[in-house]
């Protein structure tokens, strides 16, 4: 087919997401690139060529790279490897720094914020592409005044919008979600009738650079004497256990926290100043709202209370709650019922049906009767 509606540059992972992605958009008449980006994450050491297998897949790894060479071959598209290593050692960086300082860090959103939309459009205008499209499962689409807004996916179990929160407002006029008006089922059927070998290539669950899943070793290689020896208390500060650095533990873990008690303890702070994990029952995680900073606010301001759906977690469904707009950085989110395991670091995401109004970073969960 020739192409007739201009150049798009796809984020080709490897994945059968972003493969179907680029085989949509190429019947729809684009000329597609297709790019890999070099990212540097464990057991790379090979150049662009990716000739040799090693070791276990990841999002990003070079088993992906083949794979998303493969499909661009299939595809008969331009194919290339971008080396983005440099650029993504500040994920890394940012990732230990924010356990380091007690925080619970989401490094795929701020990969999408600062890599995927932000990076990567620098490298499409270099090639002459218009627009950066990938396989993430959410939508761009006009208003009735014209304005391009982000939606959540239409398959709601694998929506991707809560990861794309931060893409700033005028970047939305140059992104592409091909597969975000289809099911995930409906893609591994394209995949399949089109004849890509991923078709039945399982989904990454690991953040690439951590493919073992063992973020505290990351954090201690990294932190050095960052993480020590520190002391389990209960919320009367009393001394009941003790931890090999407060950067092993999540808010609202339960498992692992090796502390002998009659009742079920959860984590429910961590104090890097102390090195203190504090834990106590699981009722003691429930917050009534929080304060977040850093906002990304892709619709319209307010100044009063909002009603919407919240989301304070990648895996968690939205909640019915409301969101006031506070400065020009900050907002605060109420919940119409509390919520457990409000976690600093990580992203709030505010929703109005499927629209996505717009999010921030949690900095403090707020208990009591209301804010």
């Amino acid at each position: 087919m020739t192409a007739t509606r201009g150049k798009v540059l796809v984020a080709m992972s490897g994945g059968v997401d972003s493969s179907v992605a680029a085989a949509i958009l190429q019947e729809e008449g684009y000329e597609v690139v297709g790019v890999f980006m070099r990212l540097g994450s464990p057991g790379e050491t090979l150049e662009a060529s990716c000739d040799i297998k090693i070791g276990k897949q990841g999002c990003c790894s070079i088993n992906d790279a083949d794979d998303a060479r493969r499909v661009a071959a299939l595809l008969d598209m331009p194919f290339y490897v971008v080396d983005f290593k440099r650029d993504f050692s500040r994920i890394i960086d940012y990732f230990v720094a924010e356990y380091d300082a007690g925080r619970t860090p989401n490094p795929c959103v701020r990969c999408n914020d600062w890599l995927k939309f932000g990076r990567l459009h620098d490298y499409a205008r270099q090639v002459g592409a218009s627009h950066v499209a990938s396989g993430h499962y959410a939508r761009v689409e006009k208003d009735s005044n014209g304005r391009h807004c982000l939606l959540r996916g239409i398959d709601h179990d694998k929506d991707q919008s809560y990861v794309l929160f931060g893409a700033e407002p005028g970047r939305l006029e140059e992104m592409m979600l091909p597969i975000g008006g289809m099911p995930k089922s409906l893609v591994r059927e394209r995949a399949e009738a089109l004849g890509l070998p991923v078709f039945d290539k399982p989904d990454s669950q690991e953040i690439c650079f951590v493919p073992d899943n063992d973020y505290a070793r990351l954090v201690r290689e990294r932190s050095g004497e960052g993480m020590s020896q520190g002391a389990i208390v209960d919320q009367q500060g009393e001394r009941i256990g003790t931890h090999e650095g407060h950067q092993h533990f999540t808010i609202g873990q339960r498992k692992g926290i090796g502390v002998a008690a009659s009742i079920p303890l959860f984590v429910l702070q961590k104090d890097p100043r102390t090195n203190e994990v504090v834990v106590g029952p699981r009722e003691s995680l429930a917050s009534v709202g929080l304060q977040a900073t850093d906002r990304n606010w892709l619709v319209e301001s307010h100044d009063d209370w909002r009603s919407c759906d919240v989301r304070i977690r990648y895996n968690a469904r939205p909640v019915p709650g409301s969101v006031r707009l506070v400065g020009s950085d900050q907002l605060e989110v109420r919940f119409e019922a509390p919520q457990m395991a409000v976690a600093p670091g990580q992203a709030v995401v505010c929703y109005e049906g499927d629209l996505v109004l717009g999010g921030a970073w949690i900095d403090t969960p707020v208990s009591g009767p209301g804010i």
